[in-house]
């Protein structure tokens, strides 16, 4: 980490998923509250069939860009469980983008609090890019961030590997990409983001339990000491 020329950067970009907790713990929760919610509703069961859709029709479509990703990506699962649109924004809202916030917390990476500390100390802004909406993860989580977004925002509408969330961050901030670094957890999304983009990445998966944290502290310590 005494590669980093701390002096040098401005920004910091933040994935979400599997970056700023442990998405494993998550999962697991995830998947015994639908097996218990479910299994006692087996008139319902094709909800599980709209969030396995809604997942794989994004992932399918890594890269896409259109002008209204948000509303795109519940047709592109309407398609395939030929369900009602309305039902598949309640299942998704209720099981992707509420259920998991109370757990978050607790499968939190402890060790990117102390980090983030030193950062706003150096004045070093912190953005955070996910290709699904992060305020509320990140308010479950207790993470202020300077600047928020995703794939779905109007100013984006395009999905990870495409850089446009990236350049958008870098235009906001005023700032070129050797003055940003960019942290996620997916080298074919993240990753590829990133070198579209010529900004530095870093995979959390190569450092074991949020520990890249530590080391991100303790070399930001090192150059100002």
């Amino acid at each position: 980490m005494n590669v980093i020329d701390w002096g040098k950067i401005k920004v910091l970009i933040l994935d979400v998923d599997g970056t700023l907790y442990n998405q494993s713990g998550l999962r697991k929760r995830m998947l015994y509250a639908l097996l218990k919610y479910y299994l006692v509703r087996p008139a319902q069961f094709k909800d599980l069939l709209i969030l396995y859709y809604f997942r794989s029709e994004r992932e399918k479509k890594a890269g896409y860009c259109s002008n209204n990703l948000e509303a795109e990506q519940y047709q592109w699962c309407a398609a395939k469980v030929n369900v009602p649109l309305e039902r598949i924004k309640k299942v998704v809202s209720k099981w992707m983008f509420e259920f998991p916030n109370p757990y978050l917390y607790a499968c939190r990476y402890a060790e990117i609090y102390p980090f983030l500390q030193l950062l706003k100390g150096h004045q070093i802004k912190v953005a955070v890019y996910s290709d699904y909406s992060a305020t509320e993860k990140l308010k479950a989580l207790k993470i202020e961030a300077d600047l928020v977004v995703a794939s779905t925002d109007t100013q984006v509408n395009c999905l990870k590997p495409k850089p446009i969330a990236l350049f958008h961050i870098m235009r906001l901030f005023d700032v070129d990409p050797t003055e940003c670094l960019y942290i996620g957890d997916r080298d074919e999304l993240d990753g590829r983001c990133a070198a579209q983009a010529k900004i530095r990445y870093l995979n959390i998966n190569k450092y074991n339990s949020g520990s890249l944290y530590t080391v991100l502290a303790n070399s930001l310590k090192e150059h100002y000491k």
